[in-house]
């Protein structure tokens, strides 16, 4: 165990290396038009690919991830344009975490989507990035419907 001082932080030299807890991490950087994917190095040839926000372009993301073993992802949650990639990877069996942009942006240096979708591959596999909370499809599809309903009295 390691042990802290007063004020909670670690004494030096008293904690371990990090270590990579996700293995098979992906991270994929969202955008509008087109999602930058990076794989562990090791995976494929070309371990950044960038995908079109399409269905077909989703599916074959998907069908990617798969052929290189990846079963975490880890991507930002960029105004709407995640819901459809979470949705689909989350149907095929991956476990997927959405995180705040903000707590990935901090870092200077990064100014590229393929930067920025590598970075947070790496620290998804050292296990640094928590999700935000996603409630289940069941009560995603009432809130919609409430909000659907909602839009309908007001009209």
């Amino acid at each position: 165990m390691t042990q802290c001082n007063r004020n909670n932080r670690l004494k030096p030299g008293k904690s371990g290396p990090i270590t990579i807890t996700h293995p098979n991490a992906a991270g994929i950087d969202i955008g509008s038009a087109s999602h930058y994917v990076a794989v562990p190095p090791d995976r494929d040839d070309e371990p950044v690919r960038e995908f079109k926000s399409f269905t077909a372009d989703l599916h074959a993301l998907a069908d990617w991830l798969k052929t290189c073993g990846v079963d975490t992802v880890a991507m930002e949650s960029t105004g709407v344009y995640w819901i459809p990639v979470f949705e689909l990877l989350e149907a095929r069996g991956f476990k997927v975490l959405l995180v705040n942009a903000r707590h990935v942006k901090n870092v200077s240096g990064r100014k590229s989507d393929v930067l920025d979708c590598q970075w947070l591959q790496q620290l998804m596999s050292y296990g640094l990035l928590q999700g935000a909370f996603r409630p289940s499809e069941g009560v995603c599809a009432l809130r919609s419907l409430w909000r659907q309903r909602g839009m309908l009295l007001k009209d």
